[in-house]
């Protein structure tokens, strides 16, 4: 029986035969781990934990949070306040940073979350999980306020997410590929179980929200009839669709085996670029893809080359298969000429 590798013991050798970490972002990315593990159980023991269901109250984006969206997000910030790793905190659930208190030691980094990505399928218990991005404070100033965290993605120390599905998995990179773990529930321990993740740079999958058809963009409506045309149409190949509501279940599928998720702007909202965040959701999964071999955009630009200009800042995304992405993203920029 080949020898099994714990998180730990992955990180140390990043650390320590590669130098490919700092030693306060080891510890800090090992407690990001614990906090998931905890949120994992509550998770599991849904109704049997009373933690299904609204928790009546709405998010500084006016969505309505669910139980497990408050104590995912206070598992976190308790998990992360006292370590001495971080300067600050930011989430999904909180409207403005979390400074860690002066009670406790401040690091130099900073850790933006999603606590609990894909809270609609909580209670019908299909897959969510746990998003997760790593930035370094860039100047030695005093203090720390939401400029410190308004860095592109390019320029992440690491990032990550947690899927809790039928297994639980932790999916990290420390920008040297991505790796795999899974959570032995008799060990209590994170195990590798792939390393070197590729996604395949073609694809016969896409992932969009086909409800929203009406209301999409003309390079994005070309892109899925050219899919649902199958082998008669342009494309030659018959596609399948995919849609589990839930951002870390679908890139988690595309890391696995391929295919291309689409969440983009929409006529609903047109003075906002999309709906998810780039900060906190966008950027970690992009930084991941990338690392895996696959692309993503805003359907114009890398991701992860966009400058913040806020904490909850939005954007379109496009990502997986590289080859699907660059034509997703050709189509919107020969669209964007056509127009001049």
């Amino acid at each position: 029986m080949a020898q099994r590798i714990s998180l730990t013991q992955y990180l140390v050798e990043q650390q320590r035969e590669h130098g490919h970490i700092p030693g306060q972002l080891r510890l800090l990315i090992e407690v990001v781990a614990r906090a998931c593990k905890r949120i994992a159980i509550s998770v599991n023991k849904g109704a049997l934990g009373e933690v299904l269901g609204s928790a009546g109250s709405e998010n500084v984006q006016g969505e309505v949070q669910k139980k497990l969206d408050i104590i995912a997000n206070e598992v976190l910030v308790e998990a992360n306040e006292w370590g001495g790793h971080l300067a600050a905190m930011a989430s999904e659930e909180m409207d403005s940073i979390h400074v860690v208190p002066n009670r406790y030691p401040q690091g130099e980094y900073l850790l933006l979350f999603d606590p609990l990505d894909g809270s609609s399928n909580i209670d019908v218990n299909v897959s969510i999980g746990t998003i997760f991005s790593v930035l370094r404070k860039v100047d030695n100033h005093p203090g720390v306020s939401e400029q410190d965290f308004l860095q592109p993605g390019r320029r992440q120390a690491a990032a990550g997410y947690c899927v809790y599905g039928p297994q639980t998995t932790l999916v990290l990179t420390v920008g040297r590929g991505v790796a795999m773990f899974t959570l032995d529930r008799e060990q209590g321990s994170w195990v590798l179980t792939a390393e070197n993740v590729t996604i395949p740079e073609d694809t016969k999958e896409f992932a969009i929200n086909m409800s929203n058809m009406r209301h999409w963009d003309a390079p994005v409506k070309r892109y899925i009839d050219e899919c649902l045309a199958g082998k008669e149409g342009v494309r030659g190949k018959d596609f399948n669709m995919r849609w589990v509501a839930s951002m870390v279940a679908d890139v988690h599928r595309i890391l696995t085996r391929g295919g291309i998720f689409m969440y983009p702007w929409d006529k609903r909202e047109p003075d906002k670029p999309g709906k998810l965040r780039l900060m906190y959701e966008a950027n970690p999964m992009s930084f991941l893809v990338e690392q895996a071999g696959g692309m993503s955009t805003n359907a114009r630009e890398r991701i992860m080359d966009i400058q913040p200009a806020k904490l909850h800042e939005r954007v379109s995304v496009v990502l997986g298969s590289k080859n699907e992405v660059q034509r997703v993203t050709d189509y919107h920029l020969e669209a964007d000429n056509t127009q001049r």
